[in-house]
């Protein structure tokens, strides 16, 4: 068994070697804390749920990290615009993030540090690379001198005389323009931290290398994030940390994005779908199967038609489970292996489509057997459905998703359960004296309703139909 992984560094797939045998450590470029999350931003941390999930059915233990930036450009930027204090902003859209996550079904990290608990860790490595020549001080900020590190660019394969580097209002003294910041000088109506160099706040990139460093280590094994950042973000994270004499990540992972209309998903464009306001329209289990389904790698173009699709797809899998589970009278604990074909696809690349095709095939497997009342095999089979879902974060019998629809959506299910009963009595009425016009009319009346009816060997059963 060896799991293999798509390394944006070698611009390969690679036979995953930790460097801790039968440990793993991942770091994950977290929120910036400026807006509430829309989908996009929690695709990513989906991904890595996914990836994480998988190490640790392989048996890894994973040390998953998955930061806060909580003092930036944009979030004090937010904090002039709504007159309120930049803390209130950045843990008010902490909270919004985690409860996205969380309603999505996402385990939480190892720690989860914020960079402003983090300034000592960000002096202290600001100090060695002045130390080795690496930076320099001028007029209160500390840059990164970009020349003094010949394998600069190499994550993004540019060329540094070609380089145009972003660069922040107040950012003076450079000698180079191409040289980034490590620290920005204070400046009027913003928060501070003292430092030898005069007081300031921590540049974005700054902040990942040294909780990076601190929580694990000089080198570890997956440093994770979107496409977004491997330039300048990620670019500039390998500059400090090598600089600074840490071996850093061993591999590159990067995910795609959510697009609309061909644009990625993002709150300057004005056109991201916030989570808070999706988990109202769609079940959170049906929106973990449409962004945690296709490929990490891959691009997910927004639409309401994809989300449909996504949700019905889903339903036959749940419906499978629920029926099987009601055939065996209890619940059927997951297989303690996944099939070998899920197992492969997942080992290369974390190639979930190809494992989904598994799960679909073992639920028509299973649906056959259901049609041949062989329980025995249905049952065989919602083992090895519940063992890959499980893997996904998808199984609908997890304790996480019990509760999704809330304690209303609990009590109102046998309300409707109730009603609906009295519909298909009324159904089986007509059955049985061969009225079959009103049997059937019955039927579609129920289905106009968004209820599906299916006859079984142990009596007709409703479900909720797709949109």
């Amino acid at each position: 068994m060896t799991i293999r992984l798509y390394d944006t560094s070698a611009r390969q797939i690679r036979d995953f070697t930790p460097l801790k045998p039968g440990c793993v450590s991942i770091y994950l470029c977290g929120a910036t804390v400026q807006a509430a999350p829309h989908i996009g931003h929690i695709r990513s941390g989906l991904n890595f749920d996914i990836m994480r999930r998988w190490f640790a059915y392989r048996g890894y233990e994973v040390t998953f990290i998955r930061n806060v930036t909580d003092i930036d450009d944009k979030i004090i930027t937010k904090s002039h615009e709504q007159n309120r204090p930049w803390w209130s902003i950045g843990y008010e859209n902490e909270r919004a993030f985690n409860e996205g996550y969380t309603a999505l079904g996402c385990l939480p990290p190892t720690y989860e540090p914020r960079a402003t608990g983090h300034i000592t860790e960000m002096t202290e490595m600001m100090r060695g690379l002045i130390d080795r020549g690496h930076a320099y001080a001028a007029d209160g900020n500390v840059y990164f001198d970009v020349r003094s590190f010949p394998r600069y660019l190499e994550l993004s394969r540019q060329e540094l005389d070609n380089l145009l580097q972003p660069s922040g209002e107040g950012e003076t003294g450079k000698r180079d323009p191409r040289d980034f910041a490590l620290w920005k000088a204070v400046k009027p109506g913003e928060p501070s931290w003292p430092t030898p160099w005069g007081p300031g706040r921590p540049g974005w990139h700054l902040e990942c290398s040294a909780m990076a460093h601190k929580y694990l280590g000089s080198a570890f094994d997956i440093h994770g994030g979107g496409l977004d950042l491997i330039f300048p973000h990620h670019e500039n994270e390998i500059a400090q940390a090598k600089a600074y004499g840490d071996e850093f990540a061993r591999y590159w992972v990067h995910n795609a994005w959510v697009t609309m209309a061909g644009d990625k998903m993002s709150k300057s464009l004005g056109n991201s779908v916030l989570v808070s306001e999706m988990v109202k329209q769609w079940r959170p289990i049906v929106l973990r199967y449409y962004l945690g389904t296709p490929h990490y790698r891959s691009m997910i173009e927004y639409s309401e038609e994809s989300l449909r699709e996504a949700e019905s797809a889903f339903a036959r899998i749940e419906g499978f489970v629920q029926r099987v589970t009601e055939l065996a009278g209890k619940t059927v604990e997951p297989a303690a292996e996944v099939p070998p074909a899920f197992a492969e696809a997942m080992d290369d690349d974390l190639g979930v489509p190809q494992a989904l095709a598994v799960v679909h095939t073992t639920v028509r497997q299973g649906n056959s057997a259901l049609a041949a009342d062989d329980k025995d095999a249905a049952v065989a089979r919602l083992a090895e459905v519940r063992a890959m879902l499980g893997v996904l974060g998808l199984d609908p019998l997890d304790a996480h998703w019990a509760g999704e629809s809330g304690d209303r959506g609990e009590d109102l299910q046998g309300v409707v359960d109730s009603l609906v009963r009295l519909v298909l009595d009324q159904r089986e009425s007509a059955r049985a004296r061969k009225d079959w016009a009103t049997a059937d009319a019955i039927r579609d009346q129920l289905k106009e309703s968004g209820l599906v009816i299916e006859d079984s060997p142990q009596g007709p059963r409703w479900s909720l139909g797709a949109r």
